[in-house]
């Protein structure tokens, strides 16, 4: 059956979107052919659908051409739980490029027979040389030689794996391009001996079930399912049931989040699996650790196992956002390729199996460039740099999504290259392995979120490790900028007093309230240690990573007993850690973004500069006589006296009345209050803006009027600012200081930048930013030239979780060089979590002023949130523990509220841990919330 497509429509649109009309396009296909005119200048993609007969299965394929004349053969393999359907639209661009494509249905998948062989060498491997087989008696293919076709073969994950092992088994495979796949599956799902139990899970239940697929492919078509079937092909002659690939990341999401993740660890019927690898899986599923046997057989199967013989150029595309086939797999491939002395190119894009973007676009035109060069003999074609990693530049405002930019090298740099030493510290410790393994630590969830471990780029914390089960070795804040590009390692002892130890390694990047930790990628460094009843040594591995450790942040090596996409040992353990080495980093000096160019339009706009220096001026001369400096506040930042200030036209009625407070060098000082307080009043009277009626404020000893000369030690975020939109962020900055007047050297423009950490996206127009980007973009601007106190006026205003944490960072890393901030806000948790000191306010007086900790109390009630109900005996247990006053449960059940009577915070966790109390969270009970409302009678905020 031939049928004609239609031409440039539908072409390199985002892997995602690849088979949107799939499913009603098979509909009419099934009915008979179906033909759709070209347009006049697009040509037309011709595909012929058949079904090939091999040894033990039917295979379901289309070819697809387009023009006259011989060239090249491409064939494309789908993702595990796909089928051809899943690559059509690549394929018909592949055709309109020129080249003849080959799609089949890999055994089990599909409308194709057989039983599923995870790629195996006899039957999956066999069937893509049977398929270039017939490939070299196509008219339409360029040969190399007698039944030699000129032929490339890409796919990826699944499709991926067979790209490598095709050009590892058949010699007249002449260019891969696989993409997210796997060097050694053993390695994928036993990594360093621990079964990773819940993408294994998923990997068998698709199989056995017919669920969606691993990859973002596209919804399955309905397809002829009357092969007969043979040989391998299950035993009852009926085909394997129907499956359905996945929609992209979105629905592998929905799917695993409703029960597949939850699946994962069960024992599946053999499906269409081969029986041996249902075996396999049953059994070590059943004792939650791999054996030798098992791993034997997944090696058989892997790319690893042949290569030594893929000596053919390759480009390989692998996954930031992938805990199934993390980086290192690209790097084993990468160094045993270019080993054999066959060009190799490595390409790092932001997804991967948990999600995010695939750069689908960018892929597919990478991809034809490659075979361009290495099947079409055309010299001429760009196939891009050696190394290229795609790196977050922050969020689109337009729809939300991260947005990307590369850096390249012009040699693959591996995992390892310009080490840096990072001092830890830390004493020996020790946690306990849980009976059951119960609660487990969490990392990445496999498949689910549509990216959520793409968010760690982004500042967001998704970990969670419990008290009493992890080890932790913290870094100094680091002094600059640390970009972290390959595999940290470090060395640690190890002891286990049931003489094994099953860790997982983490390196968090933890901000500088030394609270908020994010873990790069959601990635972990699982590690099974034997032997260690009198302690071993261990040369831990952590997981490969792009991530920027911002300046004041610093490393947190972490060792868990637990990961809940890991099986752990069922037996209680106590582990004992301590560290051997210090951490060593990789940051990758040839890896390089490229820079920012100023266009020459930039200087065209001395005009506007003008205005704005003639507005400050005028505003300068506007000024009136002031008092004295008093030199005994010359060192102090701000203090207020009798400040007072009425409303227009109103005698008795004050927006601000006899305020008086003092902040001290270092401070992030938050001013709070509700609706009506002064506060704005206060803050615009602090910068000259506008005349207090009474009282008096001084910066630095100086008394503050409009205009005043001390004013320019002062930096404001009060109103937003206005920037040009089609400037980048950096012109913006420049343009500003430049109309200041004042010397280019003295903005401090990097570190303020540092400071506010907006990385790529400087380069950008401000048009594109988003809301989180343009708020840093104008506190940015505010602590030009590094003033010593900075003003900001509800900065997260309008800001998601994400950018408020953003936010955040940037008020404690510019108050850490001795600075002082002065932030009003109404989140208290945020003010609770960034200030140093509060300022209280409440219809224009002040109420109370502190450090957070006095008001806030001393917290000697703690809230102990728990993942279940505790029983009210163990709640009499622990009340009656040494140094507790009381313990009783929170009305919702889901806590304690315990009093401590002697006892510290981490005795009680320590106690509750050894009670197996499934304790989430520990916290002081009386929080800043509570303080505020009573000290404010309860007004809203």
């Amino acid at each position: 059956m031939k049928i004609r497509l239609p031409g440039w429509a539908a072409v390199r649109r985002r892997r995602g979107r690849w088979l949107a009309g799939v499913a009603a396009f098979a509909v009419l296909a099934g009915a008979g052919t179906w033909t759709a005119a070209a347009s006049d200048d697009v040509p037309t993609v011709h595909r012929e659908d058949q079904v090939l007969t091999m040894p033990g299965a039917r295979i379901d394929t289309s070819y697809f051409t387009s023009g006259t004349g011989r060239r090249p053969a491409v064939l494309v393999g789908h993702g595990f739980g796909g089928s051809k359907e899943s690559v059509r639209e690549q394929a018909e661009a592949l055709a309109r490029d020129g080249y003849a494509v080959l799609t089949w249905s890999a055994r089990g998948f599909g409308a194709s027979s057989g039983r599923i062989g995870l790629n195996d060498p006899d039957h999956e491997v066999k069937d893509v040389s049977r398929l270039i087989d017939w490939l070299a008696k196509r008219p339409e293919v360029r040969l190399d030689s007698a039944g030699d076709p000129r032929v490339g073969v890409t796919g990826a994950s699944y499709g991926g794996a067979i790209s490598l092992l095709a050009a590892g088994y058949d010699q007249r495979v002449d260019a891969i391009a696989p993409e997210i796949t796997y060097w050694n599956l053993a390695d994928a799902l036993f990594p360093d001996g621990v079964f990773k139990k819940l993408w294994a899970g998923i990997f068998f239940t698709t199989g056995s079930a017919g669920t969606a697929g691993l990859t973002p492919d596209a919804p399955e078509a309905p397809a002829d399912r009357n092969a007969p079937a043979d040989g391998n092909a299950p035993a009852d002659g009926k085909p394997p049931a129907g499956t359905a690939g996945a929609a992209g990341a979105g629905q592998r999401a929905s799917d695993a989040g409703s029960g597949r993740a939850e699946a994962a660890a069960a024992v599946p019927a053999c499906g269409r699996f081969q029986p041996v690898l249902c075996a396999m899986y049953e059994r070590v599923a059943t004792s939650g650790k791999p054996d030798a046997e098992a791993r034997a057989l997944l090696e058989a199967r892997s790319p690893s196992a042949v290569g030594d013989r893929i000596k053919v150029p390759a480009l390989i595309v692998q996954g930031q956002s992938d805990s199934l086939f993390p980086l290192s797999h690209a790097d084993a491939m990468a160094k045993a390729i270019k080993g054999n002395g066959a060009p190799v190119a490595v390409d790092w894009i932001a997804g991967g199996h948990d999600g995010g973007d695939l750069e689908a676009d960018r892929i597919q035109g990478r991809v034809s460039a490659w075979f361009d060069r290495y099947l079409n003999d055309d010299k001429s074609a760009d196939t891009g740099p050696a190394f290229r990693v795609s790196r977050t530049g922050g969020v689109d405002s337009t729809d939300g999504q991260a947005t990307l930019r590369g850096a390249t090298s012009a040699d693959y740099p591996g995992l390892g290259a310009g080490g840096r030493t990072v001092e830890l510290a830390g004493r020996t410790q020790s946690f306990r392995n849980p009976a059951g393994a119960n609660p487990p630590s969490i990392s990445a969830l496999p498949g689910v979120g549509g990216g959520l471990s793409q968010l760690s780029s982004l500042g967001v914390g998704l970990s969670l490790d419990f008290p009493g089960q992890y080890g932790r070795f913290d870094s100094r804040p680091v002094d600059r900028t640390l970009r972290i590009t390959g595999s940290p390692h470090v060395r640690v002892d190890v002891t286990s007093d049931s003489g094994e130890a099953v860790l997982f390694g983490k390196l968090y990047d933890v901000g500088p309230d030394g609270r908020q930790q994010v873990l790069p990628a959601q990635l972990v460094a699982p590690v099974r240690v034997e032997d260690a009843k009198a302690g071993k040594a261990v040369a831990l591995t952590l997981p490969a990573v792009d991530h920027e450790i911002e300046a004041g942040h610093r490393l947190r090596l972490v060792l868990a007993a637990t990961d809940l996409g890991y099986a752990s040992p069922a037996a209680p353990a106590t582990y004992t850690v301590s560290l051997a080495g210090q951490l060593t980093v990789p940051t990758a000096p040839a890896v390089t973004s490229q820079a920012a160019v100023l266009p020459w339009w930039v200087w065209g706009l001395p005009a506007a500069g003008a205005v704005v220096a003639a507005a400050l001026l005028l505003t300068a001369h506007r000024r009136t006589a002031a008092p004295s400096p008093d030199p005994e506040l010359a060192d102090v930042p701000l203090q207020i006296t009798g400040l007072t200030k009425r409303y227009a036209n109103a005698a008795d009625r004050y927006a601000v009345r006899d305020l008086s407070f003092r902040v001290e060098k270092g401070q992030v000082l938050g001013l709070l209050g509700p609706n009506g307080a002064g506060k704005t009043t206060t803050l615009r009277m602090l910068m000259g803006l506008i005349t207090p009626d009474d009282g008096e404020i001084r910066v630095f000893g100086h008394a503050v009027r409009p205009g005043a000369p001390v004013l320019s030690r002062v930096g404001a975020f009060v109103e937003g600012a206005g920037f040009l939109p089609h400037l980048s962020g950096r012109e913006n900055l420049e343009l500003y200081w430049r109309a200041t007047g004042r010397p280019a050297e003295d903005s401090h423009i990097d570190e303020a930048l540092e400071i506010a950490g907006l990385g790529d996206a400087l380069a950008r127009a401000v048009r594109t930013y988003s809301q989180g980007m343009r708020q840093r973009l104008a506190i940015a601007q505010a602590m030009l030239g590094l003033p010593d106190l900075l003003i900001l006026d509800e900065p997260t205003n309008g800001l998601d979780p994400p950018q408020i944490r953003e936010m955040r960072d940037v008020m404690i890393r510019y108050a850490a060089g001795g600075r002082t901030v002065i932030v009003s806000s109404h989140l208290l948790a945020e003010v609770e979590q960034s200030c140093t000191d509060l300022v209280v306010m409440d219809r224009g007086r002040l109420v109370q002023a502190g450090p957070v900790a006095e008001i806030t109390g001393a917290g000697d009630t703690l809230l102990v949130t728990t993942a279940a109900e505790v029983a009210e005996p163990l709640v009499e247990k622990i009340a009656a523990l040494p140094g507790i006053g009381s313990a009783v449960r929170t009305l919702d059940g889901d806590g304690l509220l315990v009093s401590l009577d002697g006892a510290s915070a981490a005795m009680l966790i320590a106690e509750l841990v050894r009670l197996d109390v499934p304790v989430t969270g520990v916290g002081p009970h009386r929080r800043l919330e509570d303080a505020f409302l009573t000290l404010i009678g309860g007004a809203s905020a």
